[in-house]
């Protein structure tokens, strides 16, 4: 099956967010540029679902801080490779990042796609 996700789960500090939502719509839109077919992050809102582990243990976040979980989609992995050495040496992403992530704490991957309806 066609498709290819990059996915991430990330414990973020709350008095962060504001500054991370701008620093993903600058990521979005140059992966959007690249060619990533859809970009979405999202902030945790309801994450004790009953008698499941929840997101927030997941991600290992304190009490002071957010979940964020997000995901990029690609036609296919090679596509995905490509896009991502693009973006990773493109000059306006570089040092975007500092002080508001802590990428040793953020769990991503690569995932194939096994169903699309």
């Amino acid at each position: 099956m066609e498709g290819y996700v990059d996915g991430f789960l990330l414990p973020l500090r709350a008095t962060s967010l504001d500054a991370y939502i701008e620093i993903s719509k600058k990521a979005g839109a140059l992966w959007k540029e690249h060619g990533a077919l859809d970009y979405r992050e999202c902030v945790g809102d309801d994450l004790n679902a009953p008698n499941m582990v929840s997101f927030k243990k997941a991600a290992g976040a304190t009490d002071d801080e957010v979940v964020i979980f997000a995901w990029i989609t690609y036609p296919d992995k090679a596509s995905r490779d490509s896009i991502n050495s693009k973006v990773m040496s493109d000059p306006r992403l570089q040092s975007a990042c500092e002080g508001v992530i802590d990428f040793t704490r953020m769990a991503c991957g690569g995932f194939k796609t096994i169903v699309h309806i």
